[in-house]
């Protein structure tokens, strides 16, 4: 039986296209096989400046019956993390203050586009010494964009190290790989056993905004 998360409504027309990258990206975490939204003019508006050959829209059919339909209204939704080892072990941010962390990872594939990196709150502040944190823009043209926006120097300034956009840490391969009982906070998808290097390592999944403050904090 296939899972698919198909988001539809007049809510969707507000959800930029960094945040439907987003969502799409963490519904297979959840357990779906694809997260989808439903073509919009949001939607056409970004493949028709980017698109480089002729391109084809898809949607349900009007009739179309669902097995289950679940309804979220994400502003009653607190910051919320996920706890070591599972994306669905969550927890909201606020219960987890006593945890300490090593590193925090803000960027990647899923959480590093623009707007990812503008929510970073790190402006006027500074990691706290004893966190690793590193920013990862997910493309050129973001990390281009973090440049003409004046955001490297905000997170120059608040120690942070910039990477290139790179898998890196994500999945354990290079720089940010933790050590044996570290903890990261990131911005990634995942956080199995051993994700970001040591088994015996830990990997919270949080929101920009939540990773940076706990990097300052």
């Amino acid at each position: 039986l296939y899972q698919v998360l198909e988001f539809t409504g007049p809510a969707v027309a507000q959800i930029s296209m960094d945040g439907r990258f987003t969502m799409c990206n963490m519904a297979i975490e959840a357990g779906a096989k694809t997260g989808i939204f439903a073509v919009d003019d949001v939607t056409r508006a970004y493949v028709e400046s980017r698109a480089e050959r002729p391109w084809v829209e898809y949607a349900s059919d009007e009739d179309a019956r669902y097995a289950r339909v679940v309804r979220i209204d994400v502003s009653q939704v607190a910051p919320t993390v996920s706890l070591p080892h599972l994306p669905s072990n969550t927890k909201p941010a606020a219960d987890c203050n006593d945890m300490r962390i090593d590193q925090a990872v803000i960027g990647s594939c899923t959480n590093g586009r623009i707007e990812d990196m503008r929510v970073a709150v790190l402006r006027g502040r500074v990691v706290n010494p004893m966190v690793r944190c590193i920013i990862i823009p997910a493309t050129q043209d973001v990390y281009r964009q973090c440049m003409h926006e004046g955001l490297m120097d905000v997170f120059l300034d608040a120690h942070c190290a910039v990477s290139t956009p790179t898998c890196g840490p994500c999945l354990g391969g290079y720089m940010g790989v933790l050590a044996s009982g570290e903890r990261c906070i990131a911005t990634t998808n995942r956080n199995f056993v051993g994700r970001m290097g040591a088994k015996d390592s830990e990997v919270i999944l949080a929101s920009p905004a939540v990773a940076a403050a706990s990097a300052v904090a």
